[in-house]
């Protein structure tokens, strides 16, 4: 059951493809609001680097991975959290709208403070607070694909999603690069963007009044079941979050150490890296762009998903290992736009993907909460994990160990029954 709107009914033999009235201003505003945390993330991986570099060049590797492994406990708390809270909030805004705004308004704040960090202490608590509060954003705005768009029309709308919120990683580090001198600047211009995009969604996709809708009681044992879902009793459901945390972990263990590989592993000075590293989203953003708009819909299409990220997970995960073997700056490049173009096909589909196997349709922010772990976790375990491998066994072999990670990630999504 849908507690944001009312459920829309469908036929499967029903023809008609074109997006109902009453979707149009979610599947056009959605995009833009699914950019503001990945844009917030971009910004923030590009100016942490620099900024934990400035307090200790020496220990940069060590010091970024210790916040992205606290930021993990952040982001891990945060998701599954709001979702239980806004499956069971009746309010004439809706279910997921307030939420939203409260975690919004926590990681504009956060990411505001975050350019004025004196120590890295201070830094990481900021860091901490920004992976919170957009991670509570991320949570009930992603229930709202379940809540409100039919089965026909995931696909597209996974698309459109699944393209702003690429778009916003790839915005995210370029628009940081223009405040590489000025950071506190850029972080207020980053939070000012992102604030924007988030209100301009929530004002013209208002929730609907559910104040008459029943609800679970809150309880305690709801609470601490929003990290978990009983893989033995939904095996598809536990397949989906493999095959999602490798690959998101094999895609942001490279990403995140981009301006450290530049110079420790390329050669680059601290000025060419800064010049350089956003600038490869750039360049890959044509194949970003193909590889999106065309997964989504051909999976709608075809009615099949998980070939398409079958391959995609193949794709990112041959792009992965290219450096070790062309360890140039051609290298990175060839790698950014491989790498970007599996991740777009892969991003696509998998939202969709994802719907179709969460176990309980009363419980959908919960469910997505857990499964959304799976794609923000990586992206504070993952640099954890790559800092200490870097640290042990250095820059090459690390981009074989991602490429299997890719690989990995690909095939798990075959042992799913409930969807093609």
């Amino acid at each position: 059951m849908s507690i944001d709107t009312p459920s829309l009914q469908t036929s499967p033999d029903h023809a008609d493809r074109k997006v109902p009235r009453e979707l149009r201003r979610l599947f056009s505003f959605a995009p833009f609001a699914a950019s503001a945390a990945p844009i917030a993330y971009g910004a923030v991986a590009f100016f942490m680097a620099i900024q934990v570099q400035q307090f200790d060049a020496s220990t940069k590797v060590e010091n970024l991975a210790l916040i992205n492994s606290l930021s993990a406990i952040a982001a891990m708390l945060a998701q599954p959290i709001f979702g239980v809270l806004s499956d069971r909030t009746r309010s004439r805004w809706g279910a997921r709208h307030p939420w939203m705004l409260i975690g919004a308004a926590i990681g504009a704040v956060a990411l505001l403070t975050a350019g004025l960090s004196p120590n890295l202490a201070a830094l990481i608590a900021c860091v901490m607070l920004v992976q919170f509060g957009f991670n509570a954003w991320q949570g009930p705005f992603s229930a709202l694909l379940p809540d409100r768009v039919p089965e026909r029309f995931r696909g597209r709308y996974s698309t459109f999603v699944g393209l702003g919120a690429l778009f916003g990683a790839v915005l995210g580090p370029i628009l940081g690069s223009l405040f590489a001198e000025s950071i506190p600047v850029g972080y207020a211009a980053i939070t000012g963007l992102v604030v924007v995009l988030i209100l301009l969604f929530v004002a013209l996709v208002p929730g609907a009044d559910n104040r008459g809708a029943p609800r679970r009681p809150f309880s305690i044992g709801a609470f601490f079941s929003a990290f978990w879902v009983n893989p033995v009793r939904h095996p598809d459901f536990f397949w989906g979050f493999t095959g999602r945390i490798l690959l998101f972990g094999g895609y942001y263990m490279t990403s995140t150490y981009s301006l450290y590989i530049a110079q420790d592993y390329i050669g680059m000075t601290l000025k060419e890296a800064t010049a350089l590293v956003p600038l490869l989203g750039l360049i890959a953003l044509p194949g970003l762009l193909v590889a999106t708009a065309v997964s989504g819909p051909l999976s709608d299409r075809i009615g099949r998903r998980k070939p398409l990220v079958l391959v995609a997970g193949v794709i990112i995960a041959v792009g992965a290992s290219l450096p070790f073997f062309v360890p140039t700056t051609l290298g990175l490049i060839v790698q950014a736009v491989v790498v970007t173009i599996g991740f777009g096909a892969f991003v696509a589909v998998d939202q969709a993907l994802m719907a179709s196997v969460l176990p309980d349709p009363e419980a959908y922010g919960k469910d997505l909460g857990v499964l959304n772990l799976a794609a923000t976790l990586p992206g504070t375990l993952a640099p954890a994990a790559a800092g200490f491998l870097v640290m042990s066994i250095g820059y090459g072999p690390l981009f074989l160990v991602v490429g299997a990670i890719g690989l990995l990630g690909a095939l798990a999504v075959l042992p799913i029954r409930s969807v093609r």
